[in-house]
């Protein structure tokens, strides 16, 4: 079959990849303490920097992003310390997981899943709470579509009388949806090479604050191919502690390059227009969006709620079977109640018309009512306004 290979992935990561980043990674192995690798980790460590608004170090980590996440905890927690947790998804419940795993005393605050988490909630838990010494916290929860304030809850986090320090997951928002790092006083920031940077998964990204490394060198827990300290040594000199993925390495130069090209501002401004097409659309189809209020909804992936009558599951095995087209589903309790289509990185406005009128044939088929055409429809109008 011609077509065997043809697929339209959206699903908020792994994210589909650009030509001319597959190309770079098929260019010849380097070693990895050679002079030349050395130049190459220290043009992608500083640009990385770019995307990232900040001044301190970024740490490249050859893992996944859970990877990123469990360093942070690994780095800033030892047996015993009180952390927070802000907890809106599947992502904030893995911090949990994590911290755990490390000894923490988890305190947690949760909101409604599709919600926002309430920055006023963070003041509050840090007032009965001043001995808390890490708050741990997620941009954009992938399981739910939610984007927290993290400027507003920075605020809370920094005016309080523990001051503890900030770590966000910003793995499905860092390069798709804008984070100010240094601004908004974030202390670790982790983040993931297979959504907005357009890469093959197997990268993790991780920037620490000056003020983070007292505690970092103070901390207790057992560390070994996540310790920050080894990393901060390398980095100087071009190098990781351990083998790097070399071919991702090249990958992350090309992607950085053409992320620089766009600009910034029009990246952000393509995920923008890009979830409000799709918001409309769903809106017209009389589907309900599973975050309704339209400040709190990322702009890298929407999550669609299954009205009763429709089977997601079965929407999403036809999308993909029949059409190539592959969408998300929900994760944990959400599993078979919402579908998730993601729009970030190698994506732009043109492709959501196509994804929306597939959406649109798979819904008829199942026997769902609706208007014909009447999601591109509403896309096409938001797309026409810019």
């Amino acid at each position: 079959m011609i077509f065997a290979e043809k697929r339209q992935l959206r699903i908020p990561g792994p994210t589909p990849i650009p030509p001319q980043i597959l190309r770079a990674g098929a260019q010849p192995m380097m070693g990895h303490r050679s002079g030349d690798f050395v130049e190459l980790c220290k043009r992608v460590a500083a640009k990385v920097k770019t995307v990232f608004q900040t001044e301190n170090d970024v740490f490249i980590l050859t893992s996944s992003g859970t990877g990123a996440l469990e360093a942070a905890v690994a780095n800033t927690v030892s047996p015993g310390d009180q952390v927070l947790v802000l907890v809106s998804g599947v992502f904030g419940e893995r911090f949990v997981k994590i911290a755990n795993a490390y000894g923490a005393q988890v305190e947690t605050i949760r909101c409604q899943f599709g919600h926002a988490i309430d920055p006023q909630t963070v003041t509050d838990a840090l007032v009965k709470k001043p001995e808390i010494k890490v708050v741990f916290a997620t941009h954009c929860e992938t399981s739910t579509g939610v984007v927290n304030d993290l400027e507003k809850i920075a605020e809370a986090v920094h005016s309080s009388l523990g001051d503890p320090l900030l770590v966000v997951d910003t793995v499905s928002s860092m390069g798709g949806i804008e984070f100010k790092t240094d601004k908004w006083g974030i202390d670790l920031v982790v983040s993931g090479s297979q959504k907005a940077f357009m890469l093959p998964p197997g990268l993790a990204f991780i920037g620490v604050s000056d003020r983070s490394w007292d505690i970092i060198e103070a901390n207790q827990s057992p560390r070994f191919y996540f310790d920050l300290r080894a990393y901060r040594k390398s980095l100087p000199k071009g190098q990781t502690p351990f083998t790097p993925a070399v071919s991702l390495f090249y990958q992350l130069e090309e992607a950085l390059a053409m992320m620089e090209a766009e600009g910034f501002a029009n990246i952000y401004q393509r995920h923008l227009l890009m979830r409000d097409m799709v918001r409309a659309a769903v809106r017209a189809l009389g589907l309900p969006l599973f975050v309704a209020e339209d400040n709190n909804a990322s702009a890298t992936v929407t999550s669609i709620l299954g009205p009763q009558g429709l089977d997601v599951e079965a929407l999403r095995k036809l999308l993909n079977q029949k059409y190539k087209l592959v969408l998300a589903g929900g994760q944990a309790d959400l599993k078979g109640k919402i579908f998730r289509i993601g729009h970030m990185g190698f994506a732009e406005p043109i492709d959501m018309l196509t994804v929306l009128a597939t959406l649109e044939l798979g819904l008829v088929e199942l026997g769902w009512k609706l208007e014909g055409g009447a999601a591109v429809r509403a896309a096409e109008e938001v797309l026409v306004r810019g």
